[in-house]
């Protein structure tokens, strides 16, 4: 696409929305994907560690729930912030700054002497893989054009649970092998090094630096590489969100402002019912395999399964998304993900092994069905001034259910075995089913704008 003259201003929306998804493009949203599948790997390492650390230290399961909670502490500090720098400085720096920050701290841990020391630890680690989140998805919703929106968006989330599964292979080499220490040496170094690979290579948002005239000349540099060429002196502007009436304000407040409420405080509910069922899953699904008798490396299989189950279920539900809009498809995928975790309970976890390895696949192709499009969904809900704010509020709310899950988790699993532990994630999930029911403006097919909604806008 070609703007000869200056006069007419270059529509940055409608350039990126309806242009050619190009190789480079693509390699953006490729380098923010490897993000997530790092942040998923170094995430889900502790609940690997667990019970490996309980025998070697001799201490019962719930010395580990301060661990636990303070790394999701950390992770909703990190993603509420790292929202509000990235609106402000840029996608490109807070996306290395997180996972270069997750990195080091996770190689800390393998030298750690005590639980006191990887308690305050994970929560710096926390700060690194909650910030990562949010920003990745951010930056992927505003280099894919809308057609690919989505699905793209969807693809970069799905690979939190595909780094965890990732990290269940992992775990089940090292662990027996080389020991809990080296696990979070290896999985510290190469989110590590690839910082530095996201401060070299990856370029910042488009989106964003077209709402400051100093970015322009680099931005023109940028569209020139996506193929969308413009004059030399060309100017920016955002016609839809301009059309919107939006006063470009950002902050938290912005988020509750132009018929935004009642969707800001459902995805806040819908994050927080989500994620406590999805972290009651990857802190302690391996202990409550094991505390129900079966061995360690059953134990990983399982949470293994639940992540590869995730994958195919994000990926299933962008593409049902992407045809017929997201109320209905996070609708069912919630109602799937309750009844999977009801009638596990009737599951025999040692005479049929097998049925719970696919009863748990099926969950957690259910609850990453709904969480990784939720992401998504934050994209097409909020404009570009907050969209990354917007995205990170509704993380880092969604974090207190995971903060609450990782006492819950082990007090559930002491007190009421895998009954009541399989009760808590299927009733989560309805809960997040009424929540997501009641947001008003969901994605319609291809993405356009809900007829409900204040005004068009791009997403």
């Amino acid at each position: 696409m070609s703007y000869p003259q200056s006069a007419a201003a270059v529509d940055i929306g409608r350039t990126l929305d309806h242009g050619p998804f190009t190789s480079m493009q693509k390699m953006v949203v490729l380098m923010a994907a490897l993000s997530i599948i790092l942040d998923g790997f170094d995430g889900q390492l502790i609940g690997f560690a667990i019970p490996v650390m309980m025998k070697e230290w001799g201490i019962a399961r719930s010395a580990f729930s301060p661990a636990v909670a303070t790394g999701l502490v950390g992770m909703a500090i990190g993603s509420a912030f790292a929202g509000y720098m990235a609106d402000r400085f840029g996608r490109r720096l807070v996306i290395a700054a997180s996972v270069g920050l997750f990195g080091a701290t996770t190689i800390a841990i393998g030298f750690a002497p005590n639980i006191d020391a990887i308690t305050a630890l994970r929560f710096i680690a926390g700060l690194g893989i909650g910030g990562a989140l949010p920003t990745a998805s951010t930056l992927t919703a505003e280099f894919t054009p809308l057609k690919y929106r989505t699905i793209a968006v969807t693809g970069t989330i799905v690979s939190y649970p595909l780094g965890g599964m990732l990290a269940g292979l992992f775990a089940s080499f090292i662990l027996p092998t080389f020991g809990w220490r080296a696990m979070f040496w290896i999985g510290g170094a190469l989110p590590l090094a690839y910082s530095l690979v996201l401060l070299a290579r990856l370029p910042e948002s488009p989106r964003l630096m077209a709402r400051n005239s100093a970015q322009w000349p680099r931005l023109r540099a940028l569209l020139a590489r996506m193929e969308r060429p413009t004059a030399a002196d060309a100017t920016f502007v955002d016609a839809a969100e301009q059309a919107a009436g939006q006063k470009q304000s950002a902050g938290f407040g912005a988020l509750f402002k132009d018929g935004l409420a009642r969707d800001t405080l459902a995805i806040w509910v819908g994050f927080f019912m989500v994620m406590l069922a999805s972290y009651s899953a990857f802190s302690w699904l391996p202990s409550m395999l094991t505390a129900e008798g079966l061995p360690l490396s059953m134990a990983s299989s399982g949470l293994t399964a639940y992540n590869l189950g995730g994958v195919v279920g994000a990926l299933g539900c962008a593409w049902a998304m992407a045809r017929f809009g997201s109320r209905w498809p996070l609708i069912l995928a919630c109602a799937g993900a309750t009844a999977s975790a009801l009638l596990l309970k009737g599951v025999d976890f040692h005479r049929d092994a097998s049925l719970l390895m696919i009863g748990l696949g099926v969950h957690g192709m259910f609850v990453n069905g709904v969480q990784a499009p939720m992401y998504a969904l934050c994209a097409h809900v909020y404009a570009t001034h907050i969209r990354a704010t917007g995205t990170a509020a509704g993380l880092a709310f969604g974090r207190l259910g995971a903060i609450l899950s990782s006492f819950a988790g082990a007090a559930i699993i002491t007190s009421n075995g895998a009954s009541g532990y399989l009760s808590l994630l299927g009733y989560a999930m309805l809960a997040a089913l009424v929540a997501l029911a009641l947001i008003k403006h969901h994605i319609r097919k291809h993405g356009t704008p809900s007829s409900a909604a204040p005004a068009p806008q791009s997403a």
